[in-house]
């Protein structure tokens, strides 16, 4: 395919000991040293008071995200449209919903409407639009492993096809018992992205898709441990790239080829 360019004007991100862009810059540039401790998303103060009430941690943590990364760009957060990605969704409340039916009797109501709808795959994008009071469109995806690839394809391509500045929040939790013995997730784990046509900002940032896959997984140094743990954490290497402002390229792995991620500040 032809490659595709886009200019970055907001990044975030939210891990075990990466509690956002401006705490996380230093480690991720191997300038501190990492040190990572359970870190839980903080309150969404910007949902009002109802919401706020029946969001979980999945969604507390892609709206950390998109709020870092939309107040980072500097851009009206409501006229963004955006990607959402996830590998797990909400697994926390599927798990829940699950639990519940196996051990319910007869014709027992067991899934609250609460439930049902924070369960669905494009929950986290709901309760951004809310928040936001957007009403621009939102993309969501789910694709195994390769869900922070599609994310970033997917944004990257709206941004050339439109002309106009994309949100990409990329995020995962682990899954309870018993999912998590078929789909283990090591750590909740967030990235975000505003990208813009190039035209419109630095540093810059270029994909191009090839049908040969790569030999082995790049590589994120100190955070290689977290970036094989989660799905989302596949972010790493170019965050790495951001955080140090060097210009550098990796091949990331999307299902039978890859995306060639090149990064120039």
């Amino acid at each position: 395919m032809t490659a595709i360019e886009a200019g970055i004007l907001g990044v975030a991100i939210w891990g075990p000991g990466l509690e956002g862009w401006a705490a996380s810059r230093a480690m991720l540039a191997g300038e501190a040293p990492y040190e990572p401790r359970p870190s839980p998303p903080p309150p969404p103060l910007i949902l009002p008071a109802t919401e706020r009430r029946r969001a979980g941690p999945v969604v507390r943590l892609a709206l950390a995200v998109a709020h870092e990364a939309a107040a980072a760009s500097g851009l009206d957060p409501a006229a963004l449209r955006s990607v959402f990605g996830s590998s797990n969704g909400d697994g926390l409340v599927v798990g829940s919903i699950l639990d519940g039916l196996a051990r319910a009797g007869p014709h027992e109501r067991v899934v609250s409407p609460t439930q049902f709808h924070n369960s669905v795959h494009n929950a986290a994008a709901g309760y951004w639009s809310i928040a936001m009071g957007s009403r621009q469109p939102a993309t969501c995806l789910g694709a195994h492993d390769w869900t922070w690839a599609a994310s970033l394809l997917k944004a990257m391509a709206d941004v050339a096809t439109d002309g106009q500045p994309v949100l990409l929040c990329c995020y995962d939790h682990p899954l309870p018992p018993p999912l998590h013995q078929l789909r283990p997730t090591g750590e909740a784990f967030g990235a975000g992205l505003v990208l813009a046509p190039p035209q419109q900002g630095r540093p810059r940032l270029r994909i191009e898709y090839g049908t040969d896959a790569p030999d082995s997984e790049p590589a994120a140094g100190a955070f290689d441990a977290l970036m094989r743990s989660s799905p989302a954490a596949r972010a790493l290497p170019l965050l790495t790239l951001l955080a140090r402002m060097q210009a550098g390229e990796h091949l990331l792995p999307y299902m039978d080829g890859c995306l060639t991620v090149g990064f120039t500040p």
